[in-house]
């Protein structure tokens, strides 16, 4: 099913939770939903599933105006961070409840009910577990649980609101390979809430990022990480280090150094005060404090585990900006760079925008 939604807003007393929202959702793709707490994600996702209503706008399903369809018409399934799960049911009757509740003339014969709940059990690998109940379980496979009970009706489309926000670390990541494959074999249009980057980045197809209920970039998980459109962006995707400098002559200047741009900046003009952004990786280290270039900072710290040192810094005029540099270990150690060492630090790329 594809969704559209146009024009949408939402306001809780004087707070706008959504500002002019316009997104097409593609059939079949499973698109994330991702910005900090009270951008508006949720929201969004729970009028598209017709839990809230739009102060105005069109929530459209398969081309269809859906905004004041009932939410038991949108053929939608909906999972919630917290599991939601009946404990006094067991696994079966958890999974076979949306099916039960059906009005007569469309609720399936309890023979197909039990078919369908073994055939969800098997697609999420959690056969034998039929005949338990929702305290016997671990966090991730009640996490399954709730999933096969939002499958179960058939739905044309899966909404997830924050569906691995309860669980630990490695539970997380095993969840999101699950869900990743699980979706490839579905193909059910979905979309999640997140605001963990790293899970949006590993699992959407699509991502929205959101920002203060507006949307800030959507596009492909490469193409919003190596390209971010905002500066709010750059600093929300990803660790960066963020430069404030001056405009001059085609180039930034930082501490009275110009540093050359590799991607070409548009709408600035000559004086202009501008912020840049570069990743971990794409900041050099030289021990020769004598030169020019770059700007002048302190180590303060090195995580040399495995194969890439993470290097935090502190620009030494300022004693305020902090910095993280990624270089090889071996470099590190080629180097002989150590902690309090004075070093200048050099960008090799920059993404530069106006300051606002």
């Amino acid at each position: 099913m594809s969704i559209e939604v146009k024009n949408i807003h939402k306001h809780f007393a004087q707070f706008q939770a959504l500002d002019n929202i316009s997104l097409e959702f593609p059939t079949g793709e499973l698109v994330a939903l991702l910005g900090p707490s009270g951008c508006g994600k949720t929201t969004l996702l729970r009028i598209i599933a017709g839990l809230e209503q739009a102060d105005s706008g069109q929530v459209i399903l398969e081309g269809v105006d859906a905004s004041h369809t009932h939410v038991r018409e949108r053929h939608i399934g909906f999972m919630f961070q917290h599991y939601a799960l009946f404990q006094h049911m067991t696994v079966f009757d958890n999974i076979a409840f949306g099916l039960r509740i059906k009005p007569k003339k469309t609720r399936p014969s309890e023979a197909q009910i039990t078919k369908r709940v073994n055939e969800l059990l098997e697609l999420i690998q959690l056969s034998t577990l039929a005949k338990r109940y929702p305290s016997q379980l671990s966090g991730g496979q009640r996490q399954r649980i709730a999933l096969a009970r939002a499958l179960a009706v058939d739905p044309k489309v899966l909404l997830l609101d924050e569906p691995f926000g309860a669980l630990d670390a490695k539970v997380r990541k095993e969840l999101r390979r699950w869900l990743r494959q699980l979706h490839h074999e579905l193909h059910i249009t979905s979309i999640f809430v997140t605001h963990d980057q790293e899970e949006a980045l590993e699992v959407a197809d699509q991502i929205v990022l959101m920002n203060r209920g507006k949307v800030e970039q959507v596009g492909t998980p490469l193409a919003v990480f190596n390209h971010p459109a905002t500066p709010f962006a750059y600093n929300f995707l990803g660790t960066s280090n963020r430069f404030e400098g001056t405009w001059a002559q085609g180039a930034l200047h930082l501490s009275g150094n110009p540093i050359a741009i590799n991607e070409s900046a548009t709408g600035l003009s000559e004086g202009d005060k501008v912020i840049a952004f570069a990743r971990p990786h794409e900041l050099t280290l030289d021990p020769n404090v004598q030169q020019a270039k770059g700007i002048a900072a302190t180590i303060q710290r090195i995580l040399a585990f495995g194969p890439t040192a993470r290097v935090e810094l502190q620009d030494t005029s300022t004693q305020t900006e902090h910095f993280e540099v990624d270089i090889p270990t071996l470099e590190l150690q080629q180097l002989q760079l150590r902690e309090g060492q004075k070093v200048r630090l050099v960008p090799n790329q920059l993404r530069v925008f106006a300051a606002g």
